[in-house]
């Protein structure tokens, strides 16, 4: 019992302070791991040049990416009764190796199967390590996640261009260069994550996962609605901006910028969300940026020239603001089975989402991709509601 009591005072003590060198290590982590998986998106005009597929198919080889997220609640289930660190270690290395091959495949069906092998990688990068990153935040649950979420919008800020770079240098079937930038992570996350206390936190408690689930499940009904309403927004604009802008004459270096200025945009975004939501309460900032960002992707899309450029970066500003905020919620309200909680968001984000991509592109293919974007904009609109059913009283930093 001494010695129970001991390592759960390690662990609250652990969790009051804002470890940012450890933070940053996991967020630095973050970035690498998805700028390999970003590749997909401004590489899709050329794939679908390849082989010759319709927008459907190539929208479901962004669903095969997150298909295997089906496995984040069984992998949230191991991370909270013992450590998944070696998966967060190796997973940049693992998806990176994949990711980079989908230049070789010599039909449709290898490249699938590259791309679901990347997406199960990503399930066991995703999992365990926002749970790490709430450990390591303190109180500041909200900034932690602003610094993991700001990764993954760098990731897709960099990557496109990346990719158009490597493709420009070596050809589609060079890209395989990079992977010492993914190995360079993964031994960083080695070295780094070593001292991250990182003992599962339901051995440390007696709540049980009824109590658990009971304040989840107030959570997770609302989010899923924002989850799926939003979703038909990031789908088109993370999959088919590129496609949308050759599609409309831009050249495929014009394209992916296009998709890294979203994504700059959001980097910001993410990061400034989350510290807000720590001060004036998660729902508040949920609301207008559900609110704000559908009418500035309708803006987005009557505009032209270097107006079109601000539009894109409002949307891209607010229309990512959202995850960091979301996923602290989660946190927020995940007891004792955070990793499991973690994997249940992530679950129903990427199916959610891998499914709607499918018919974000059959869409696409019956109505053209301009009048796709507008109707995933007037869905959006629709996650405005779903904020008032989330719980009140959110909690908000006191060392604020």
């Amino acid at each position: 019992m001494a010695q129970a009591r001991t390592i759960r005072t390690a662990h609250v003590t652990t969790n009051n302070t804002f470890q940012i060198d450890q933070v940053l290590t996991i967020a630095a982590g973050h970035l690498t791991h998805d700028i390999f998986t970003s590749f997909l998106s401004p590489l899709l005009p050329l794939i679908i040049q390849k082989f010759g597929i319709s927008l459907t198919l190539a929208g479901t080889l962004a669903s095969f990416q997150q298909l295997p997220s089906l496995i984040n609640p069984l992998l949230g289930m191991l991370a909270d009764r013992g450590s998944l660190r070696w998966f967060v270690i190796l997973a940049p290395t693992v998806t990176a190796v994949a990711m980079s091959m989908i230049g070789i495949a010599p039909n449709y069906i290898a490249l699938s199967i590259l791309i679901l092998f990347a997406g199960v990688s990503t399930a066991f990068w995703h999992t365990p390590s926002p749970a790490m990153i709430a450990r390591v935040a303190g109180r500041q649950v909200g900034l932690g996640m602003s610094f993991f979420m700001l990764g993954v919008s760098l990731a897709y800020t960099i990557g496109p261009l990346l990719a158009v770079a490597a493709v420009s240098w070596w050809g589609l079937g060079g890209i395989w260069r990079l992977v010492p930038l993914a190995m360079a992570a993964s031994a960083l996350l080695y070295w780094r994550t070593r001292d991250i206390v990182i003992t599962p936190p339901a051995a440390q408690s007696n709540g049980s996962w009824a109590e658990s689930w009971r304040g989840l499940r107030r959570v997770f009904l609302p989010l899923s609605g924002i989850l799926i309403t939003q979703g038909f927004m990031i789908a088109a604009l993370a999959t088919f901006l590129p496609t949308l802008m050759s599609s409309e004459g831009a050249s495929l270096l014009l394209a992916g910028s296009a998709l890294s200025v979203y994504q700059i945009a959001g980097a910001v975004g993410a990061l400034t969300s989350g510290t807000i939501s720590d001060r004036l309460g998660r729902g508040r900032v949920l609301a207008f940026a559900l609110l704000v960002a559908p009418a500035l992707m309708l803006l987005f899309l009557a505009a032209h020239d270097w107006v079109r450029i601000l539009m894109l970066l409002a949307v891209g500003f607010t229309a990512l603001a959202t995850g960091p905020v979301m996923m602290a919620l989660v946190q927020d309200n995940s007891r004792d089975h955070p990793a499991t909680a973690n994997g249940l968001y992530f679950a129903l984000n990427f199916v959610s989402r891998s499914l709607i991509i499918i018919l974000v592109g059959a869409m696409a293919d019956h109505f053209g991709l301009r009048a796709t974007f507008q109707w995933c904009a007037i869905i959006g609109f629709a996650g405005v509601p779903f904020v008032l059913l989330l719980p009140k009283g959110e909690r908000r930093s006191s060392s604020l």
